[in-house]
């Protein structure tokens, strides 16, 4: 065993050599005269040795043995000492970025490749309405804490929001969880703490004769010509709202007449196609002369960098007397879903145009196609029958030959 006295003693040579103390402590003595602690063992049967202290005489004989003993009690309780210390060490070199801000905008970063550029914006949003956690280390945010930030969005009226928000705060804990900078997600203790939301469908016209009105309504609305430009297509596409606002014309062609969708921005991240009736291609072919020269088709009235603003359809119709418990952008998707599948369309055919995920996941797994023929066809006759709605013609209802 070492002593005090012969550790003074030891002399660098040309090459390093150890001196063994006792249960793996030895002394390692470099060529320039440093001589640094180490702590031989052996895990999973494979021979290892780590640095313990801060070399001899800094750390004492006595000191080193204590470092010793604990890594040996670690090794004891089922724990790698090497490998407690490159956790630790990864735990260091996070310690500066583990506020529960930190955490989650770098979540977002690692996400936007894979999310529609609004998602992301949203759930920047999201975690934007809880600042009372956005400095507090995410280890030790507790569930009266997280509550509390959330019951000041739910006493808002905005009960919706704030679950969103409590979705949003549990995928930032598991992740934090994933890179070592938190135990568990705490806000899985909050199951049941807030106010269930109430769901409601997005408010639709769907009666024929109402929607022969509010399409006779939509080609009176008087204001931006991009917006009544939108407001026409609405009810042609019936695409997600999102989508219409942020058509670029890079995406039209419309001698084919086709609206391509690429898959970054699809809600489902599947590229789609559109048809367009020729009605849809008349109206485009008038706004090309407004907006043409630009990137979209129905650019912000203050930058022409930047989509209309996803109010615009909202406001328009609350503008021609449909408040939002009648009619939403978002209404016109149901208004054709309703419409279509009463006269007769295949639902596959229906589903596969509005973009919807597969909910069956065998059919899912085999049911990969497209029907762009078939939805040529319904698109062009969509536009025919809402081109009677609007004339005032008395629709029988027939059912279509499936």
């Amino acid at each position: 065993m070492l002593t005090d006295r012969k550790l003074r003693s030891l002399k660098p040579r040309e090459k390093l050599y150890r001196i063994a103390d006792s249960d793996g402590l030895c002394i390692e003595v470099m060529p320039s005269g440093t001589m640094l602690w180490r702590y031989r063992y052996r895990s999973a049967g494979a021979a290892r040795m780590i640095a313990i202290g801060d070399g001899f005489p800094r750390t004492s004989l006595v000191d080193a043995r204590a470092l010793r003993d604990q890594q040996r009690a670690l090794l004891r309780s089922g724990v790698d000492p090497s490998a407690k210390r490159k956790q630790l060490k990864a735990l260091a070199g996070l310690a500066g970025d583990n506020t529960f801000l930190a955490v989650a905008d770098e979540l977002l970063d690692r996400q936007r490749a894979k999310l529609a550029a609004i998602t992301a914006t949203k759930a920047e949003w999201l975690i934007s309405l809880v600042p009372t956690l956005h400095t507090r280390p995410i280890g030790e945010l507790t569930p009266p804490e997280v509550l509390a930030a959330l019951r000041k969005i739910e006493a808002t009226g905005t009960i919706e929001t704030a679950h969103r928000i409590k979705q949003r705060i549990g995928q930032v804990f598991r992740y934090a969880i994933a890179t070592g900078r938190a135990e568990r997600d705490v806000s899985a203790d909050l199951r049941g703490a807030l106010a269930p939301v109430v769901s409601t469908s997005h408010a639709a016209v769907t009666d024929p004769a109402a929607v022969g009105g509010l399409l006779r309504a939509i080609y009176t609305y008087i204001g931006q010509p991009t917006t009544a430009a939108a407001l026409k297509l609405a009810p042609l596409l019936f695409a997600r709202p999102g989508n219409l606002r942020a058509m670029e014309w890079a995406e039209l062609e419309l001698d084919a007449g086709e609206w391509r969708i690429a898959a970054g921005k699809m809600k489902m991240r599947q590229a789609h196609v559109v048809p367009l009736s020729t009605q849809a291609v008349a109206i485009l072919r008038d706004l090309h002369e407004l907006t043409g020269e630009g990137t979209y088709c129905f650019p912000s009235i203050r930058t022409p960098e930047r989509a209309m603003s996803e109010n615009t359809i909202n406001a328009a119709l609350r503008r021609l007397g449909y408040d939002k418990a009648s009619m939403t952008g978002h209404g016109f998707r149901a208004m054709a879903s309703t419409r279509l599948n009463e006269l007769g369309w295949p639902p596959d055919v229906i589903e596969r145009q509005l973009a919807h995920a597969e909910r069956n996941k065998v059919r899912k797994a085999y049911n990969r196609a497209q029907y762009l023929a078939e939805r040529r066809k319904m698109m062009q006759a969509w536009a025919d029958y809402l081109d009677g709605l609007r004339a005032g013609a008395v629709i029988v209802p027939i059912k279509r030959a499936r």
